[in-house]
């Protein structure tokens, strides 16, 4: 039975939320474990039939599991989409997920990099190489932009507009927006594209992506990621970076230069500037260490 509803549930999420195959696999994922749990006691009510009380021994089931509350909270939220597609389609008349509590998740601060950080890393490329070059071109862009790597990748020649100092940007639920770029990434974009991406033989199909791997192909997520774990080693820095340690570096030296937040949550995308107000808090964090650091009344 719930066969049907989870079928309907993904096209509504491809189609009228326009989310990615990996969001849309995890929101199919929750909802699965959800059936699971409504099975156990070899029934399983429609939809229509869940209750609030269900719901929270569901949310007790999970914690016995040893599932995080950071995990419990992200599967709450796929069950809350789930029913919302429910309420959408007339499948319920009221929503049980509505006075269901998700457990409280501390916020998390993401790690960041320093100027000096970034500057080693972009250091450690070997622009004698054509992969260089273009390595060059990739990390300029992901911290002059703080795309999410997903941004990156899909970034087409249509939608750089160098002479405005503008780049094209598909985010998430497939927005649109232009995002400033730096002359930094400007310059080795076109440096790339010149004296690089020119000499390559491009597939079909593939012709309007900026950055594109040996075969001609648009680059991957995972070889972004490959991209900056290497280099990190390369470079002898320590923290665990991946391609979003930029976009947070990126908001990060935007606030504490003394960024407008809304200036920062437009150009990073987010639908809600609670989202953005993180990086208030890594303001904060970075005055209290200056004040350790110079201020006479907080040295040791």
């Amino acid at each position: 039975m719930w066969k049907t509803y989870l079928k309907g549930f993904k096209a509504w999420l491809q189609l009228e939320k326009s989310l990615s195959e990996h969001s849309v696999s995890a929101y199919l994922h929750d909802v699965e474990l959800l059936t699971r749990f409504l099975c156990l006691d070899g029934k399983q009510p429609a939809p229509a039939d869940v209750t609030l009380t269900q719901l929270k021994f569901f949310l007790r089931w999970l914690n016995e599991m040893g599932m995080s509350a950071a995990t419990q909270a992200r599967i709450i939220s796929g069950i809350r989409g789930f029913f919302t597609y429910c309420l959408a389609e007339q499948l319920i008349s009221t929503d049980p997920t509505t006075l269901l509590e998700a457990p409280k998740t501390p916020r998390q601060l993401p790690d960041t990099l320093s100027i000096q950080e970034i500057d080693q890393l972009l250091s450690a490329l070997d622009l004698s190489k054509p992969e260089g070059i273009r390595n060059k071109a990739i990390l300029e862009t992901l911290y002059s932009c703080g795309l999410r790597v997903s941004e990156l990748v899909n970034l087409t020649c249509s939608g750089y507009y160098p002479g405005e100092g503008f780049v094209r940007v598909i985010g998430k639920g497939n927005k649109e927006r232009l995002v400033p770029i730096g002359n930094s990434a400007i310059k080795y974009i076109d440096q790339y594209m010149q004296h690089v991406r020119s000499h390559q033989k491009i597939q079909t199909g593939q012709e309007d992506f900026i950055f594109l791997n040996r075969n001609g192909k648009q680059l991957s997520r995972v070889m972004i990621f490959y991209l900056i774990k290497s280099l990190a080693i390369q470079a002898g820095i320590t923290k665990t970076i991946s391609p979003h340690t930029f976009r947070h570096s990126f908001a990060t030296h935007l606030v504490e230069g003394g960024a407008d937040l809304r200036a920062v949550q437009e150009m990073l995308g987010h639908e809600s500037i609670t989202t953005t107000e993180i990086y208030t808090h890594l303001n904060r964090e970075f005055l209290r260490e200056t004040l350790k650091k110079y201020h006479p009344s907080y040295r040791s």
